[in-house]
């Protein structure tokens, strides 16, 4: 009896401890994220397949030089820098809150000027036809301006002293007028004038002179050390 009642209990089934409940609980855990993992890897590259072909319609129309985008996350917003890249076109992301932050695509061939950019980043719209008007206007101002600069006449600064009169009324008339004429600094400021010189030689004249003289004292130098050679010999 004893051991009918044994072999009754082993056979049962034990129940589950604490420890058996928290890693079926972790088990089912892990499995849910890497559900909710899958799930959101499989958004992700439906969203891409969707972005490239946005992307590859936008490259191949002749119409359009640029793509606007909706406001995305981030992470949606890498995903179409990355396509942008990848197809050759130039991409940009405005807006200052993140739920408003959008990305625009630009080809290449028609790039943005710094002026558009700084529009889009005050959240301002761009007219091209608005932006060409615009363009010209400023381009005929600054030819007006430069028209009207030309067309003035130069402005002449007369001096404030007559310096004939000054020279006048210390040496008189003739005087005053040699002196004016007569400007050209004097041996005083290191300066002579080409008539006052003695030597009327050119520099090279002058230079070849002084090679000669070198080369003549090295050949006498030559001389008297070979004849102190030779008395030194004879000795």
């Amino acid at each position: 009896m004893a051991d009918l009642l044994g072999s009754i209990l082993s056979s049962m089934e034990k129940p589950p401890t604490v420890n058996d409940k928290e890693k079926k609980r972790e088990k089912e855990r892990k499995k849910q994220m890497e559900k909710m993992k899958e799930e959101d890897r499989k958004r992700k590259n439906a969203y891409r397949v969707k972005v490239e072909k946005q992307v590859n319609e936008f490259i191949n129309d002749t119409t359009k030089t640029r793509l606007k985008f909706p406001p995305v996350d981030n992470i949606r917003r890498s995903i179409i820098h990355d396509v942008a890249e990848v197809a050759g076109a130039t991409s940009f992301s405005f807006g200052e809150r993140e739920e408003e932050r959008y990305v625009m695509l630009f080809k290449k061939e028609y790039a943005p000027t710094d002026e558009e950019l700084n529009g889009y980043r005050r959240g301002e719209t761009w007219d091209p036809e608005e932006a060409k008007e615009l363009a010209k206007q400023r381009a005929d101002e600054a030819e007006e301006t430069r028209l009207e600069e030309e067309r003035r006449e130069p402005v002449v600064v007369a001096p404030t002293t007559d310096y004939m009169d000054k020279y006048k009324k210390i040496v008189g008339d003739e005087s005053a007028i040699e002196g004016a004429r007569n400007l050209t600094p004097n041996k005083q400021f290191g300066f002579v004038p080409s008539e006052n010189k003695k030597d009327k030689r050119s520099v090279e004249e002058t230079m070849d002179q002084i090679r000669a003289k070198k080369k003549q004292k090295a050949a006498e130098s030559e001389v008297e050390a070979a004849a102190a050679n030779t008395s030194t010999s004879d000795s």
